[in-house]
């Protein structure tokens, strides 16, 4: 009997920086619903960036 969850069973998201579809991982478990962009960089980029009034 295989462990586990299938990849296509597990929740995503769109990042809100590239807009390109993530998939839940373990290390967001706790915090899947705070979770926003689908890497460092992404939140970075989204933080220099989006803070900007008009954006």
């Amino acid at each position: 009997m295989p462990r586990g969850v299938n990849k296509s069973d597990l929740p995503s998201k769109v990042c809100l920086s590239c807009g390109r579809p993530f998939t839940w991982r373990k290390k967001w478990e706790k915090v899947w619903s705070e979770v926003k962009y689908c890497s460092k960089k992404c939140k970075a980029k989204r933080a220099s960036v989006g803070d900007q009034p008009g954006n």
